[in-house]
């Protein structure tokens, strides 16, 4: 009997058949739909569907459509390393979207930089981790800048912010991180003494010893470096236990439906985030849209975070760099067109992403808006926009 090829198969081979000159811009996307980033990463993959979808809807770039390749990394920095040269010896990608975390980026940046290939974080927040690279890059703002915006804005405002204490989880890289460097620095610039530090891990249910902790010592501020998770934990046993302090953070727990889940609990908590769904126009025709497909998927959250709105804007970034650089997308040339495409994203400023102008700095971190924004009545509200170098 004769045998026939499947759809697919076919499909296959003739995308195979296809000259090289003739094929797809193609992206890797380092993503975590599995592992302990999932609340915050698994609906990344929507953002970076809608943008795909908008370029290509518009013909594309330089004449050729975008195509995304996956790999996921289940927020393991081994699996991440193994994704970027996947990405980069298999698949001939031009550059990735990601991976999601510091610690996935601590390990995929110098694999990066030994293949050549530009990778862009969405998430990575903790201080210094583009620095000494050239093909690591970060659409994202560290802790450090984020909180000292928090801090300022409190400080204009004329908020009370003389007394400080510090709770983080030790076992996440960037939850200590803040807890450890962070925190302590950026209190200490703000001449705010630190009364006491408690830690925790950040799967732990019983947070009572904490916060008693933190009840005792009546401070105006308590510095939280957290997984929301754990942050939600913390923010119920402070409510239960009294906790008059207003809680601060950063990127670590700016999960747009946080105030939802706390059920109220979280009420004060105020952090600094970079995107906001209702700044404007543009900001809410995305959220409608990324809320449309994520029901549409059955995803638990259908509201876009700022790991979202940043995957979006990767895409966007390098599809205007290609275009800046002329990329062909020619396998004979995709050495040399992932640094032409690296060299031009440099050259962008002030570029108008979904989350507000963006320009990266020397060191490839992203300089943008940080919105400081402050749980109340079961949702964010904005009490300031910031723009910090």
């Amino acid at each position: 009997m004769r045998s026939r090829l499947s759809l697919g198969a076919a499909l296959s081979l003739a995308m195979a058949a296809v000259p090289a000159a003739a094929q797809d811009l193609v992206l890797g996307f380092s993503t975590a739909k599995t592992g302990p980033y999932v609340s915050l990463a698994s609906a990344n993959e929507i953002a970076v569907e809608i943008a795909v979808q908008e370029i290509n809807d518009k013909g594309g770039v330089n004449g050729k459509k975008l195509r995304v390749v996956r790999f996921d990394t289940g927020g393991d920095p081994k699996q991440a390393a193994l994704a970027v040269r996947q990405f980069a010896e298999d698949d001939k990608a031009l550059a990735v979207i990601g991976p999601f975390s510091s610690s996935e980026v601590r390990v995929a940046f110098p694999a990066g930089e030994r293949l050549s290939i530009t990778q862009m974080s969405m998430s990575s927040s903790a201080p210094g981790l583009t620095k000494g690279f050239q093909f690591a890059f970060r659409n994202t703002t560290d802790e450090g800048v984020i909180i000292d915006q928090v801090l300022a804005t409190l400080k204009d405002k004329k908020l009370p912010a003389a007394t400080a204490a510090i709770a983080f989880a030790t076992d996440d890289i960037v939850s200590k991180s803040v807890g450890t460097a962070v925190l302590p620095s950026v209190f200490k610039k703000y001449g705010l003494p630190v009364q006491g530090t408690t830690d925790f891990q950040y799967n732990a249910f019983d947070l009572s010893p904490q916060v008693s902790q933190l009840v005792r010592l009546n401070v105006d501020i308590v510095g939280l470096g957290s997984p929301p998770e754990a942050a939600i934990n913390l923010a119920k046993e402070a409510k239960r236990q009294g906790l008059k302090s207003r809680i601060i953070g950063g990127a670590t727990v700016a999960d747009p439906d946080l105030p939802a889940r706390m059920d109220g609990a979280g009420d004060g908590l105020t952090i600094g985030t970079t995107y906001f769904a209702d700044v404007n126009d543009r900001t809410r025709a995305f959220a409608a849209e990324f809320g449309k497909r994520a029901k549409a998927a059955n995803y638990q959250r259908t509201e876009p975070n700022q790991m979202d709105a940043a995957s979006y804007d990767i895409v966007l970034l390098y599809a205007e760099a290609m275009k800046r650089a002329n990329i062909t997308g020619d396998a004979a040339k995709v050495a040399d067109e992932r640094k032409q495409l690296r060299d031009a994203l440099m050259t962008l400023k002030e570029f108008p992403g979904v989350e507000g102008p963006l320009t990266f700095n020397a060191e490839r971190d992203m300089i943008k808006p940080i919105y400081i924004v402050e749980a109340r009545d079961k949702k964010w509200n904005l009490l300031d926009t910031r723009m910090a170098q």
